[in-house]
């Protein structure tokens, strides 16, 4: 028995829970992040999905092993990574935390996707009915670019096979070049720092108009955050570079704020913030 799927067919798009029990959507990976679809970037991203026996079994633990050392550069890469098993959520999380590793573990313990694709292992010694090792790297949209039968491991993909895949992938981008952030669409959020080289410039000075409100939450990993406008109650979106100053600007939720009001095609954003007062409790 062999994955009814092929290359270029549609994925998909199941639901299963998750290492931590809650219900997790595949397209939740692939879709693009809020800061892109503020500027307007709506491809999405790369996903590596990667079936396994389990636990036990000594060639998937050496494969996740390879993926603990190819995490890292997977995140800078923009590449997404999941794996699926049998095993029950609690099992998936003490074997994740084993690893070390950070990407995202999927429970099919009613093995309803791993029937449905066709990979149930009728074989397997050690805990019966399991999923037959593949993995497939697919595109943002979940269609299928390309498909590795692991049952021997020499046909599992090696990281170096896998960032070739993602580049393939990564190139259709629309904004893979450099070219896609400088235009002046994208510049309105995406703010160079030379706007900033003087201090911060008089709010309204290029004849925007100007709001106060309160940051309602800031995510400093990302570096994107939102704004309750006063009035509208509206929430603003900004990323760090709306504020004045120079290297990785952040701001505390609570702070009230005034701004510049920026309205784009994809939303209301916000540039030249500036904090006018402590942070509300």
């Amino acid at each position: 028995m062999t994955t009814n799927l092929q290359v270029n067919d549609q994925f998909p798009d199941i639901t299963l829970p998750n290492h931590q029990n809650e219900l997790t959507r595949l397209s939740h990976f692939t879709k693009p992040s809020l800061l892109d679809q503020h500027l307007g970037f709506l491809d999405g991203y790369p996903l590596i999905l990667v079936f396994f026996r389990g636990f036990f079994c000594p060639r998937d633990q050496q494969q996740m092993r390879q993926f603990v050392e190819f995490q890292q550069e997977l995140a800078v890469s923009y590449g997404k990574l999941v794996a699926v098993s049998a095993d029950p959520p609690l099992v998936q999380a003490a074997f994740r935390a084993g690893l070390g590793g950070q990407w995202s573990f999927l429970s099919d313990e009613q093995r309803t996707v791993i029937k449905q694709i066709n990979i149930l292992d009728e074989t397997e010694g050690e805990y019966a009915y399991r999923a037959q090792p593949y993995t497939f790297v697919l595109r943002p949209d979940l269609r299928i670019y390309k498909i590795y039968n692991g049952w021997y491991f020499v046909g599992r993909p090696t990281n170096e096979e896998l960032r070739q895949d993602l580049r393939a992938i990564m190139e259709s981008r629309s904004d893979y070049r450099y070219e896609a952030y400088d235009t002046p669409e994208v510049r309105k959020i995406r703010i160079p720092q030379q706007e900033w080289v003087d201090g911060a410039p008089l709010l309204g000075a290029n004849s925007l108009p100007v709001a106060r409100g309160v940051i309602g939450w800031f995510d400093p990993n990302a570096g994107i955050g939102g704004i309750a406008s006063v009035g509208s109650g509206e929430d603003v979106f900004f990323l760090f570079t709306s504020i004045p100053g120079q290297g990785y600007r952040t701001i505390k939720p609570g702070v009230p704020v005034k701004f510049e009001v920026v309205e784009k095609s994809t939303g209301t954003t916000a540039r030249n913030i500036q904090q006018i007062g402590e942070a509300i409790a």
